[in-house]
């Protein structure tokens, strides 16, 4: 039994790796931040439900980032066959699967913070899974990854007992500071003039300073 454990150990770390990969775990320190914003503009402190509306924010971004590579198995195994599931580290069916538990966990979490949380926070899985199966690689995926990010701020204005309206304004800049990213990110790949989304971009900045 002895001589089995260091087998079991590497490829338990394996599998463990390639999930962390998957779900871009690093990444996940930035999540809660739109969040704790939403909680801000809405005038209030960050309380229990904040924690949850923080919860279901982290949840629902690892859920589209496990549903991303699922959508994208059949380019990645052509151009970034690395990733877990070209590579076979990580099955197709269970990215999916933890891509509909972690949506299903994130609402869970929003509804505990309250029925103004659940009510954002439905909108936003939807639009993530819209974006991932369908409108990323269409001329609306900026906007629906603009509306993704607007959303998430307004999820923590919802979660505690502030006016939600307070936070409307500061979501929409969000959201067209991301858009505007998008945009110049696309054209880069693309190929094509990103003098247009580059003056989006200095525009949303130069605004979002002001109401700074």
């Amino acid at each position: 039994m002895s001589a089995q454990r260091p087998a079991h150990g590497p490829a338990r770390d394996g599998r463990l790796h390639a999930w962390a990969e998957l779900l871009r775990a690093p990444a996940a320190f930035t999540v809660p931040g739109d969040v704790l914003a939403g909680t801000a503009a809405a005038g209030t402190r960050p309380t229990g439900r904040t924690a949850l509306a923080a919860g279901a924010s982290l949840c629902l971004y690892e859920a589209g980032m496990a549903l991303n590579d699922w959508a994208d198995r059949e380019e990645d195994a052509t151009a970034r066959p690395h990733r877990p599931l070209p590579s076979g580290r990580v099955r197709p069916g269970a990215a999916l699967a933890a891509a509909g538990l972690l949506s299903a966990a994130g609402l869970a979490l929003a509804a505990c913070a309250g029925r103004r949380a659940l009510a954002v926070a439905g909108p936003l899985a939807a639009t993530v899974w819209a974006y991932d199966l369908g409108l990323k690689h269409t001329p609306a995926g900026p906007a629906a990854m603009a509306a993704a990010r607007s959303l998430d701020l307004l999820l923590g204005a919802a979660a505690g007992p502030g006016a939600v309206r307070r936070a409307i304004v500061p979501a929409a800049f969000l959201g067209s500071h991301t858009l505007a990213v998008s945009l110049v990110s696309r054209r880069e790949t693309e190929g094509g003039s990103s003098t247009a989304p580059l003056t989006a971009l200095a525009a949303a900045g130069a605004l979002t300073t002001v109401l700074a």
